[in-house]
C-alpha cells in the first residue's frame, strides 16, 4: 500500500475521515474533501453535525481507534505489532493517557498488548521535549489571560497566534478551572477549550456540546470534542470571538445556578 501526505483528491475512490466529523477540522484538506465527488466515510466517536453518506459512529466509545480496532475484528484483519502500536497511541491520545478510559478501553488495550505492543516504549513518544515557540506561546497566553471569577470558578480567556491547545492545557495546569484560548490568522479563527473534571462534573457543562458546537455555528464554522477538551474552527475577528466566548460561558453558568 502506498501512502502519501499530499493525496490527489481527484483520483481517490473513497475518502475515509478518522476522528473528525466535519471538514473544518481537516485544515487545508477540508476544502478538498468538500469539493471531492468521492463518497466520504466518517469514523468517529462524536456524532457528525450533518448526515454523511456513510457514518461509523459510536458516541459511547472513548476513542476513535477503539472503533477502528472493532472494525478490524469484524473484518478478520490480524493486528500485528506495528498496527497495535498505532492503535494504542490513538487510544492514549484520545483518552488523555487513559484518564478518561473505561472498561472497554482497557480490554482492547490488553488485546493490543497480546499482539506484541510494548506500552512503555509507545508512551515514550508522548514525552518529547517542548520546543521554544510552544513554550513562548504558553507564556504569552498566561500574560494575556483575562481572568473571570464566576460562581467561584476561575476562568481564563486568552489569545495567541499558534499552539492554542497547548496554551489552554497550560492555563488549566496553572490553576484555572476553565481556559479558553483563541487565535486568528487571515480571517480564520481557532479556539481551544480545556477544563478540569471537577468543573465539568459540578457545573454539568460539556465543553463540546455546550460551548464548542454553538460557538462554531456563530463563527460560521464548526466545533466539537470532549466534555473537558474541545475546539472550534471558524471565521471572524479575534475580538468578536473573545466576546462570544465570554458571553456564552457567562450565560451557561447563569443558567446552571
Amino acid at each position: 500500500m502506498d501512502l502519501s501526505l499530499e493525496p490527489n483528491f481527484e483520483r481517490v475512490e473513497v475518502i475515509v475521515v478518522l476522528d473528525a466529523n466535519n471538514s473544518e477540522q481537516l485544515g487545508r484538506f477540508g476544502v478538498e474533501v468538500k469539493r471531492s465527488k468521492s463518497p466520504v466515510v466518517i469514523v468517529d466517536h462524536h456524532k457528525p453535525p450533518t448526515e454523511k453518506e456513510l457514518e461509523i459512529v459510536d458516541d459511547r466509545s472513548r476513542s476513535t481507534c477503539e472503533i477502528v480496532y472493532r472494525l478490524y475484528e469484524e473484518a478478520g484483519v490480524k493486528v500485528d505489532e506495528e498496527l497495535a502500536k498505532a492503535l494504542f497511541l490513538g487510544i492514549a491520545f484520545d483518552t488523555q493517557l487513559f484518564r478518561y478510559a473505561d472498561a472497554e478501553t482497557f480490554l482492547i488495550t490488553s488485546e493490543l498488548v497480546r499482539s506484541g505492543l510494548k506500552p512503555e516504549e509507545a508512551l515514550d513518544l508522548f514525552t518529547s521535549s517542548m520546543e521554544n515557540p510552544e513554550r513562548i506561546a504558553r507564556i504569552k497566553a498566561s500574560k494575556r489571560a483575562k481572568t473571570l471569577i464566576l460562581d467561584g470558578w476561575l476562568i481564563a480567556i486568552s489569545h495567541v497566534s499558534s499552539y492554542q491547545a497547548s496554551a489552554a492545557r497550560a492555563l488549566v495546569n496553572l490553576g484555572y478551572h476553565l481556559s479558553i484560548v483563541c487565535g486568528e490568522r487571515s480571517g480564520r479563527v481557532q479556539v481551544s477549550l480545556r477544563c478540569t473534571r471537577e468543573f465539568h462534573e459540578k457545573t454539568g457543562i460539556d465543553l463540546a456540546s455546550d460551548l464548542a458546537e454553538p460557538l462554531g455555528r456563530l463563527l460560521n464554522g464548526a466545533g466539537g470534542g470532549h466534555s473537558t477538551s474541545a475546539g472550534v474552527n471558524g471565521y471572524g475577528s479575534l475580538e468578536r470571538t473573545i466576546e462570544l466566548c465570554e458571553s456564552i460561558i457567562k450565560d451557561l453558568l447563569a443558567t446552571r445556578k
